[in-house]
């Protein structure tokens, strides 16, 4: 099982320093001869021989990894099987706990409304959900509960989209107001059926709305617009989504994204019909692979306490990419307009407030669009996010190209794979523009 709270928050800091901007280093200016790849038979030679490498004994039972060029289906590399004990093949349809790369969906979602003017970016929150209008702040980070001061300024849509709101997060937080959050049921997240004390304490919240109410009791841990800090707010974002549209947010995801995107394998709850596709998620401790949750016995598997809009999807590689894919050509897919152009443009761009500096730690420092990483420099143009199991999808909107890598263990920086993934995944990009790597 998972080394208590500690593996979990690296599990976080991974997701946080992978570099989505997969392409880093190609720079914009030799982007457009991928014109002239279309034509290539194999797209992913280098991918391949890593995926060759991973899968196998003693080491993943499968994965799949993909790269979709402007206008055309992807190329996908799948290797191996579902789990160890599970022999079906790993395909495109295979499904995956995706967790974070949940955020991006509910962020374009969200863009949407604002699109169609239904509400707006620099909204405050309480017109929405009025118990927001008070919020109180920690003096100290992480440090007591009590010692607080009003929030200087509203929490506005914008801060939910970005992580700028200053709510915190059972997985990031440490001391009193983790445990506040974990009492609370506002964990937001589900992992297995085993219990995982350190981590998650406590029942969830039974609600959207009830998780709604009870964060809103939460001091904030910095006051709202003053830095990137990752959080609740695109959970949150569920609740205001299902307010804002009068539609359950799982039916409205569903309604405005899945079905005209042809995403027909992408769920909170996994069907019992498509339970044999459901991969397992393995714990890796000491490099040995240790089941935590089973694709015949998910938890997946079972209703969600709420529809989580920061982490609670499953999906494909097919399924995804086809997301991927919808925004690469703004807003459109199969000759079907999914979303607006204009919810498209702004959601994949920059929204972080004036002076607020996005993620960086050890990955080259970016900007935050709706719910996802925005590249700047050498990678601008690229969107997209990670998940805690090790899935990863972007998308850059310059060049309508969008890459993926899809496997299942935590935490993602316990092996090598995901770096060697990026160093590989670059090396093909700069094989198609015939150019050698410096």
């Amino acid at each position: 099982m998972i080394e208590s709270r500690a593996a979990l928050e690296r599990v976080l800091d991974r997701r946080m320093l992978l570099r989505l901007g997969a392409f880093a280093g190609v720079s914009a200016a030799l982007m457009p001869r991928l014109a002239f790849a279309a034509a290539e038979p194999e797209l992913l030679p280098h991918v391949r021989t890593l995926v060759d490498k991973w899968v196998g004994p003693g080491k993943f039972p499968g994965m799949v990894a993909s790269l979709g060029l402007p206008g055309k289906e992807p190329e996908y590399v799948a290797k191996g099987t579902e789990g160890f004990l599970n022999l079906d093949p790993m395909s495109d349809g295979s499904l995956f706990r995706i967790y974070s790369m949940t955020k991006p969906v509910t962020g374009m979602a969200a863009m949407q409304l604002i699109a169609q003017g239904k509400m707006a970016l620099d909204q405050p929150l309480y017109d929405i959900l009025p118990r927001y209008r008070h919020m109180q702040v920690q003096n100290t980070y992480d440090g007591s509960i009590t010692d607080l001061h009003p929030a200087r300024s509203p929490i506005t849509i914008r801060h939910l989209l970005t992580h700028t709101a200053g709510l915190g997060y059972a997985i990031i937080q440490k001391g009193p107001i983790r445990d506040l959050l974990n009492k609370k049921g506002l964990t937001g997240g589900q992992v297995s059926r085993m219990p995982l004390p350190d981590i998650y304490s406590g029942p969830q919240a039974p609600s959207l709305e009830a998780f709604a109410d009870r964060l809103a009791e939460v001091p904030l841990v910095y006051d709202p617009g003053t830095k990137w800090s990752y959080s609740l707010g695109l959970d949150l974002m569920g609740r205001v989504i299902e307010v804002v549209s009068g539609k359950p947010f799982d039916a409205y995801l569903k309604e405005t994204i899945f079905e005209p995107c042809g995403m027909t394998r992408t769920f909170f709850q996994v069907p019992a019909a498509d339970a044999g596709d459901l991969t397992t998620n393995y714990g890796v401790m000491g490099g040995v692979f240790i089941p935590i949750d089973k694709g015949e016995n998910s938890v997946f598997l079972d209703p969600p306490p709420f529809p989580m809009g920061g982490s609670g999807l499953v999906s494909s590689p097919r399924d995804y990419d086809r997301f991927l894919r919808m925004l690469a050509q703004y807003g459109t897919i199969g000759g079907t307009r999914v979303l607006d152009e204009a919810a498209v443009r702004q959601g994949t761009s920059n929204l972080l407030p004036p002076g607020v500096a996005g993620p960086a730690m050890d990955a080259a420092p970016a900007d935050f669009g709706a719910g996802g990483r925005v590249g700047i420099g050498p990678e601008a143009g690229i969107y997209g996010w990670a998940g805690a199991a090790g899935t990863i999808g972007m998308v850059d909107m310059a060049h309508a190209l969008r890459s993926q890598l899809f496997v299942q263990f935590m935490p993602p920086q316990s092996l090598d794979l995901l770096p060697e993934f990026q160093t590989a995944l670059k090396a093909d990009v700069l094989s198609l523009l015939q150019v050698k790597p410096a």
